[in-house]
This record gives structure tokens, sequence and C-alpha cells, in this order.
């Protein structure tokens, strides 16, 4: 099949650098067997082409000049889209990745010349959340809310990548797929670890509003109180200009704590190989594929009841409410000193990542694509 994929970026031509491990896992698995091209939408200063991982990729060039004019923006992107899918079309099927590149696929798909192209969307993010404190979700806003409507009606499916965004979305009126998105899981080998004191946690994520560092940070000072020999280590690009490192030393917590910022997938692995317990304290996750990284090594989650902790909770991670750093410390705690139970999630949460890793993911979607072929004819 010739097969096209729109995201918003997350393909650096490095295959390194401001990348979605995920994606690039799905984009080189399909590319194996299809002729895939991959639209980026707003991403390179100036548009381009380039192959990355067996795939043709087509960068349509960062959207100058108009960033806080939502529609218009939109409008700008939809139109370049659809050029771009004529010149390098016509496909079998497009798949979108993330609410943005959703609305503006279906919107394309259905121009003059693509022939009603059928269209997978992957919502992968917050298209079905609202927090207005923190400006995140698209279901803030009425044109959005719309837009993300407009857009279930116009795909021939609609996937999520977990049980819980299923739920979210249904609660809207739509029913989507679940497709878990899966990891390498050679890229992150099972260790066995030496039990502590002291004790090393790990979070992975952006420093960002909706991963609630907040939270995480005043979970951990309440762990230090206690006197637990705990260290954390944060992995991840620095979005909030330093807030979080501020927040961190107000705490006291500089001894207890090390920023390493964004990493390649080998230092990350590393650095979940020699940590007890992976932590999440986000206000929302579609999914959260860390979980699945952490639990290839044997690592185990506890962590806010979203993604895929919601899911997996009792039997594979432990889940608690969101924003609640006292429920979050008791969780750690608890689970640092009961050997068994830390076992037993990390066996549990490993069984399911190894069994939906990417290569199983891509061959998921590659039905879902040919279903989708069969149905417009």
């Amino acid at each position: 099949m010739k097969i096209g994929i729109v995201i918003p970026g997350g393909v650096d031509r490095s295959g390194r650098e401001r990348v979605v491990p995920a994606l690039l896992w799905l984009i080189e698995s399909i590319a194996r067997r299809h002729d895939l091209h991959v639209f980026v939408l707003d991403y390179y200063p100036e548009p381009c082409s380039y192959r990355l991982l067996g795939a043709a990729v087509h960068d349509l060039g960062a959207v100058s000049g108009i960033r806080g004019m939502r529609g218009v923006r939109r409008f700008s992107i939809r139109r370049r889209l659809s050029a771009a899918l004529a010149i390098h079309g016509p496909f079998d099927v497009l798949h979108a990745y993330w609410g943005i590149a959703g609305i503006v696929t279906a919107w394309s798909s259905a121009r003059p010349g693509t022939s009603g192209t059928p269209v997978l969307v992957t919502c992968d993010s917050g298209e079905f959340v609202r927090c207005d404190d923190i400006d995140y979700g698209l279901q803030r806003r009425w044109v959005d809310r719309q837009a993300v409507r407009s857009m279930a009606r116009a795909a021939t499916t609609v996937t999520v990548p977990s049980q819980f965004m299923q739920r979210l979305a249904s609660s809207l009126g739509i029913e989507p797929v679940v497709v878990p998105v899966g990891v390498d899981v050679s890229r992150f080998p099972r260790v066995d670890r030496a039990d502590g004191p002291p004790w090393r946690l790990i979070r992975v994520a952006s420093l960002n509003r909706v991963k609630d560092y907040p939270t995480l940070l005043h979970a951990l000072a309440h762990l230090v109180g206690q006197r637990q020999d705990v260290h954390l280590d944060i992995v991840g690009e620095d979005t909030l200009g330093g807030e979080v490192q501020a927040m961190a030393d107000n705490l006291g917590l500089n001894p207890h704590v090390t920023f390493h910022g964004a990493q390649p997938t080998d230092r990350v692995s590393a650095l979940y190989a020699r940590a007890h317990l992976n932590l999440v304290s986000s206000r929302h996750e579609s999914a959260n594929v860390t979980v699945l990284e952490a639990a290839c090594t044997g690592l185990p989650t506890v962590g806010t009841s979203v993604g895929y902790v919601a899911d997996w909770a009792p039997g594979a991670a432990v889940a608690v409410p969101i924003q609640d750093p006292l429920a979050l410390a008791a969780a750690v705690q608890g689970l640092l000193h009961d050997p068994q139970e830390r076992a037993r999630i990390a066996a549990n949460a490993r069984a399911w990542a190894v069994a939906h890793d990417s290569e199983w993911t891509a061959h998921r979607f590659e039905q879902l694509y040919a279903d989708a072929v069969l149905t417009r004819r």
C-alpha cells in the first residue's frame, strides 16, 4: 500500500534530536512493508524532503507570523497539506497522528482530487480533556470542540492508545478503537536490580504544566521529610525556563534530585536500569510510552490515575489521584518497602509491554489500513 502519515513533528532528520521515539519505531516498521510518506506540518523553517528509516519525509515548513491566530494558522496548514498530498499522492490511506494533525487531514482528504481517501486518526494527547488553569486540552474552546467532533465524524477510524482515553472519547460520543502504541523492546533490556536503600526514583517527561512537577516535588519533599533515602532523576526537555529547578531549590531538594535534560533513548534506558521505581505525576496522559519503556526493563510504575497507569492498576501499576502529593509519596514509600509486590507489578507490566511492542502496533495499524481500503471500495 501507499500510506501517508501526517504528524506535527517529532521526526527530525537526525533521527535522534527532538524526536518521538515511538513514532520513529512505528514509521520504521511500516516502511519495511509499504511505500510510506510522512508529512510534517510545522517544524523546519522552510519546506524540505528527506529520507528517514525507509520513509520519505516531507516537511511543509513553519507557519511563520500567525502563531497566535488559531483559525488562520490551521487554514494555512490545511491548504499546504492539501497541495502536498496532491503532489505526492494518490494514497491508499492516510493516518493522522494527534488531534491537530487529525483535524487538518480530515479536511484535506475531502478536498477535490483526493477521491475520499480513507483517514485514520490517532488521538494520543489532550483531544478529549479540558484543564483551564494550565491552558491544556482541545475541549476548552468551542471552536476546538467542534473541530474534534468534525474530525471524528470525517475519519474512517479513530484510534486511541489506552482504555483510559477510550472512556474519555466515549463521554463525548466518539467510539474509538484501542491500539496501544508500543516500544522497541530491544532498546530497553530487562535488568536485575539490587534493593535499596539508597532508593533511586525516575521521572521521564518534558518539564511542562500538564506533567505537574509541583505534585512530584512535593511528594519527594515528603519522602525526604520521612527520612527516606531517595534520589530522583528527572529526564526531559525544560519548557518552563528553570521554574521546576527553582522549586526544587526552594524545597531544599537539591541533594535529592538531578535534572538531566532531554536525553537520547540509550541514555534513558541506562537511567531506567539503575532505578527502583518509575514515577508519573501528570494531570493527563493519553497513554504514556515511558511507562512501557520502564516496564520493559523490569521497572514498576507508581503514578497518577491517567493513561496506562489507570489501565494497569492495581495488577501492573500503582495508581493515585491527580494533584495529591501525599498519596503519591505514600504509594512510593509503600512499594519501596514491599519487594514482593514490586516484583509482581514489574512482571505483569513487562509481560504486557512485550506483548504490545512496536511491531505489534505496526501490524495492528496495517490491519486497520487494509480494512479502511476495503470499506472504501
